[in-house]
């Protein structure tokens, strides 16, 4: 059957849905971090606050009912063999038994993170989906074939979106951020947990047609940019086209599970994503970058990335031996930097560390290209990613993170930064809510 024309959402829309959420005593016992920031030793602490934790859902494993990081998938987009029919068959007997249950009304979620430097408040809805050259939400990353593979495996399977994208956008204080604001000041929670990095999670439910109907009237004319799960988002669309193909109509699958947050009134934190490239050697990585910028050596981490700091962009440090020993690259050379930087990208592109990182170290320095197979990604932690340079026997290559400015920039002018660029947060909790298309 040929699939029929998408529609087109009218603006920025925010539908109301039944959440789907938690029975148990202490709701921070079932849920996890966002599914690619899990690590293989996470899952057996997050399966050690609760047996019915959240993981079991976004990371199951085959045959064992214990959930497990998925292997990354080939570069043609084949969907890696995962056991998500599992997912499926424990997400059914979840909401038989009722350790899930579904709201009664539709809603929109009020939903809050609180704690040592922490404030944020947003939106949880079914946010409808538009294409790039909408203009109404800003892809700023490119995407890889095998996440959204994946994703689309998990959430054609389940019929469900299991965890929010984070969006972000510019409500000037308008009248859904002061909503948000009111509800949170004034209303009991429906959902209030504190996990173990002392984060306060509490949830509302709204469910006031005219409450919702102020809201998206607010937000109509708003673009929202995708601070965090382009992979999700790229799997949304994905999975519509292929339901329109398979039904000829449109559904649930016409909308994904988000949290919107106005930036304005919660700026977000932003942070690196670092590289780890196995089989590289520091002291040989930076040997080969002798020719194109400056090195200095450091006696240890801590040295190096103190400099790190202070030095001008583009800037990178460079780790990984278990000696300590690390070496900062700064002050490329101009007419090679120059060459090796795409003419069809904006200046301000062409200036960010990551697109440096892709376009001229990796592929001019040192011969291999930015994918899913030759360069590993570490969130955050420096020393995370060091240690796993240590037992690859590779380079770990720390970042500084980008200007949230130079982003939104590149964003608004139609442009993606490099992979794994950026790392918004506070990123919502999974579990608190669930979305299912039945």
């Amino acid at each position: 059957m040929a699939s029929p024309e998408l529609p087109v959402p009218d603006g920025l829309v925010l539908r109301p849905f039944r959440g789907v959420r938690f029975t148990v005593d202490d709701p921070a016992e079932v849920t996890s971090p966002p599914y690619d920031l899990i690590s293989e030793s996470d899952v057996q602490d997050l399966l050690d606050a609760h047996p019915n934790n959240v993981v079991r859902l976004i990371l199951p494993r085959p045959g064992t009912g214990i959930p497990s990081v998925p292997e990354v998938a080939p570069a043609s987009g084949v969907a890696p063999a995962a056991p998500y029919g599992q997912a499926r068959d424990t997400l059914r007997a979840w909401l038989e038994s009722g350790v899930l249950i579904r709201d009664a009304e539709p809603a929109l979620y009020v939903y809050e993170q609180t704690g040592p430097g922490v404030l944020q408040r947003g939106l949880i809805g079914d946010v409808g989906l538009a294409a790039p050259e909408q203009r109404v939400i800003l892809p700023h990353e490119n995407v890889m074939p095998g996440p959204v593979a994946d994703r689309l495996s998990l959430m054609s399977t389940t019929q469900a979106n299991l965890e929010p994208i984070f969006l972000l956008y510019d409500g000037g204080d308008g009248p859904a951020t002061r909503l948000v604001g009111t509800v949170a000041a004034t209303r009991p929670p429906l959902v209030e947990a504190v996990t173990g990095d002392g984060v306060r999670h509490r949830l509302w439910a709204v469910t006031d047609p005219d409450e919702i109907e102020l809201i998206n009237a607010d937000l109509r004319h708003r673009q929202a940019l995708i601070a965090d799960g382009h992979h999700r988002y790229a799997t949304y669309r994905v999975l519509q086209r292929k339901e329109h193909a398979a039904r000829g109509s449109g559904g649930p699958w016409d909308f994904g599970l988000s949290l919107l947050v106005d930036s304005t009134a919660y700026p977000p934190d932003l942070k690196a994503i670092h590289r780890v490239l196995p089989s590289l050697p520091p002291s040989e990585a930076a040997t080969r970058a002798k020719g194109s910028w400056q090195v200095r050596d450091f006696d240890s981490l801590e040295a190096g990335l103190e400099a790190l700091e202070t030095a001008a962009e583009p800037a990178f440090l460079l780790a990984g031996e278990d000696g300590g020993t690390s070496h900062l690259l700064t002050d490329p050379d101009p007419l090679q930097l120059a060459h090796a930087m795409p003419t069809d990208r904006s200046a301000r592109w062409n200036a960010l560390n990551t697109s440096v990182l892709t376009e001229f170290v990796l592929p001019k320095v040192w011969g291999m290209q930015d994918d899913e197979q030759d360069v590993r990604i570490v969130h955050h932690d420096p020393r995370a990613a060091v240690r796993l340079a240590a037992r690859t026997g590779g380079t770990a290559v720390i970042l500084r993170p980008l200007a949230v400015e130079d982003v939104l920039a590149v964003a608004a002018e139609g442009e993606r930064v490099p992979r794994k660029s950026t790392s918004f947060g506070p990123k919502p909790r999974t579990g608190l809510v669930l979305r299912t298309f039945v």
